[in-house]
């Protein structure tokens, strides 16, 4: 080829860097404050089904909560979460006045200040709090066009410690996969704050899939996988053995331990088949904005 000036498929679109933190710090405080309309649908009908009278009261209470914490403009929770972002960047997008990280890093420490939540977030040894929040978890997906997507997920630590990653056998197929994820919400039992969504990530790498599993929690809640109808059988039959196990709400016994199963899947290496589960609590907060 020779030498020239470089050629673009259009024109590039710039963003400023304080529309990238005016939007993470508005999407944190609206994800902390508003339970999403899919969420209490999800668990209204799981009222409706419960026989219980203790877990009718679990999930009654969480509907109550979830009222008065969008009318107050308060926390759905005290635990206001590592604050993670997925972003999918458009190629054509230039941000300007800033690095992107900085700015989404600044967004998360605007909204935790501004919106009175809990900072969590400290030092892995000295447990030192770093004041703000920060850093944010980040993962950035770069795809075609001029728009810039982000997700707010605020991670409560309660049902986060009940992740789950190994490598079973590549041999072990899809009774193999049941197992490992149902093992993990016996294991889990009532700490995080059942009902539960629970995100599934099936194959990849030992660091992809914790990655798909969270990404499957940003799911409308019941939404099946529509790319694969053998993904999407196993979710029902994940989550009909979840809710026989009478975990229930709170913990305190019933048929809702989870409102849903959500797996993405990915390729893997002949050799393994990488399994992740990523629990999510009822407070199943996320919140997204494209600019």
């Amino acid at each position: 080829m020779g030498k020239g000036k470089a050629r673009t498929d259009g024109p590039v679109r710039e963003i400023s860097c304080r529309a990238v933190a005016d939007t993470v710090s508005r999407l944190f405080i609206e994800a902390n404050t508003e339970l999403p309309e899919d969420v209490i649908g999800a668990v209204r009908s799981a009222l409706e089904r419960e026989e219980s009278p203790s877990a009718r009261q679990a999930l009654g209470e969480v509907l109550e909560n979830a009222g008065i914490a969008r009318k107050e403009k308060l926390p759905l929770c005290q635990d206001t979460g590592l604050a993670i972002v997925f972003a999918e960047l458009g190629q054509d997008v230039h941000i300007t006045g800033g690095d992107f990280n900085s700015c989404i890093q600044d967004g998360v420490k605007k909204a935790y200040a501004a919106g009175c939540l809990r900072k969590s977030v400290c030092d892995p040894l000295s447990r030192e709090n770093t004041g703000d929040n920060t850093p944010a978890v980040i993962h950035v997906e770069i795809v075609p066009g001029d728009r810039l997507r982000l997700i707010a997920m605020p991670k409560g630590g309660g049902a986060e410690n009940m992740s789950a990653v190994g490598m079973i056998l590549a041999t072990s197929g899809p009774e193999g996969i049941r197992k490992f994820v149902i093992d993990a919400v016996v294991k889990a039992g009532p700490n995080p704050c059942p009902p539960v969504i629970i995100g599934v990530g099936i194959g990849g790498s030992i660091d992809l899939a914790p990655i798909l599993a969270k990404r499957a929690l940003l799911r409308r809640v019941g939404e099946v996988n529509s790319l694969d109808t053998r993904i999407a059988e196993l979710e029902s039959e994940i989550l009909i053995a979840v809710n026989k196990l009478g975990i229930g709400p709170q913990g305190l016994g019933g048929k809702t331990t989870a409102l849903a199963v959500h797996i993405e899947a990915a390729p893997c290496h002949i050799a393994s088949l990488p399994v992740a589960v990523s629990i999510q609590c009822h407070s199943a907060r996320h919140r997204e904005a494209t600019i």
